[in-house]
């Protein structure tokens, strides 16, 4: 926030000028703060959509007051930290309470209004213009911040719309997996074991390399079916968690050494950059699914030379978890399907990798958001520590 502050202050050109004759302005109209206060909440009252916010009109007369300091803190200044805080708040507070975002321009208006008009009856023409334009500036930057907080939460209600979608979307593949793959598993458990009954007679007869060969082959292919199935199953039906205080770090650690073979292998590295002690009530198996599809992920990305960090970090409510490489990026195309159950941009790949990681982490209760560009790619999970 305090860097949206200085972007604004430096867009709109308030210099040092600007701040004297705000200054000095608030040394003639100190006075008539009050009865614009009273007349702001007098006309937000009379506004049935306004009226609907506020629980009643006592509410509005406490109102006023912090009004009076709003007014006078904005043109006294100064335009600091606590300054852009205070402003953070005021608009943190009118998205919690429902505010409409038109209000906040007609009310700015009537502020606006008000001050000018003080201004023409305490200043000669010349000097009153130099005020105003004084004055334009000021309550276009508060405007400027207390509508930031409009465009966050339209934000964040954008993203959380979209999890909804992909959530719904990977709810109704799971229904229709779970019934083809519970299909698909007793023929192909029949076949499995007559094969294999097929292969012992062989054996027992002669051991024909011509005939106990294409056998084998066969039985490869049904081994690969058979994974495929596992992968499809633990999408469409994911086990319920099994909750225990892990160490998050080890976790993370076990899965870098795991990868590191595959890593060296490919000519890159990977690390692990953490805070000395994470731990969380989670299920430790999948989170180690979670961390190692990611990793692996990220290291068949990067060339020669490549990087793959794993980054663990915690506050008193969430666990960081960041898996970020410096590959070539993933196309806007692939990005906007990456959580799409069967898509998947490797010929041998079954699609399910990235859903099933998705699906792991909103089981958990967490998060978890994708940035890529031509310089790499990153994924931040966040879960609660106790699931």
């Amino acid at each position: 926030m305090i860097d949206h502050l200085q972007e604004v202050l430096a867009a709109l050109r308030l210099d040092d000028g600007d701040r004297a004759r705000l200054v000095a302005l608030h040394g003639r109209i100190a006075a008539e703060l009050p009865a614009i206060a009273q007349l702001f909440y007098d006309e937000l009252y009379a506004n049935p959509t306004a009226a609907a916010v506020f629980k009643s009109a006592e509410q509005m007369v406490g109102l006023r007051g912090t009004l009076v300091t709003w007014m006078s803190s904005g043109l006294l200044g100064p335009y600091d930290a606590v300054y852009g805080q205070a402003r953070a708040r005021i608009g943190q507070r009118h998205v919690a309470i429902g505010l409409p975002q038109h209000l906040m321009f007609t009310s700015m208006n009537l502020i606006r209004n008000e001050y000018h008009r003080c201004i023409d009856s305490s200043y000669d023409a010349h000097e009153a213009a130099q005020v105003s334009r004084s004055v334009d500036k000021l309550l276009d930057m508060e405007l400027a911040l207390m509508l930031r907080h409009y465009q966050l939460d339209s934000e964040s209600r954008l993203v959380e719309r979209e999890r909804r979608i992909q959530s719904d979307r990977v709810v109704a593949i799971q229904t229709l997996s779970a019934g083809l793959a519970h299909e698909v598993r007793n023929p192909l458990n029949s076949a499995k074991l007559q094969l294999e009954l097929l292969e012992r007679r062989l054996r027992k007869d002669g051991d024909d390399p011509k005939l106990v060969e294409p056998v084998e082959l066969a039985g490869h292919e049904i081994a690969r079916l058979t994974q495929l199935l596992n992968e499809f199953l633990a999408f469409a039906r994911p086990p319920d968690l099994h909750l225990g205080e892990h160490d998050i770090v080890a976790i993370a650690r076990e899965v870098v050494e795991l990868e590191r073979p595959l890593a060296t292998q490919r000519g890159a590295t990977v690390e692990l950059v953490t805070d000395p002690a994470v731990s969380a009530r989670l299920d430790s198996a999948k989170l180690h699914q979670i961390i190692q599809n990611l990793v692996r992920n990220a290291i068949e990305a990067v060339g020669v030379g490549g990087v793959v960090t794993v980054s663990v970090r915690s506050d008193h409510e969430r666990v960081f978890i960041r898996v970020e490489d410096n590959g070539p990026g993933i196309p806007d195309t692939v990005r906007s399907r990456i959580y799409e159950p069967f898509f998947s941009t490797k010929e041998s790949g079954t699609g399910l990798g990235m859903s099933i990681v998705h699906s792991m982490v909103t089981l958990h209760g967490g998060t978890i958001d994708i940035d890529s560009g031509p310089t790499g790619t990153r994924f931040d999970i966040a879960l609660p520590k106790r699931a």
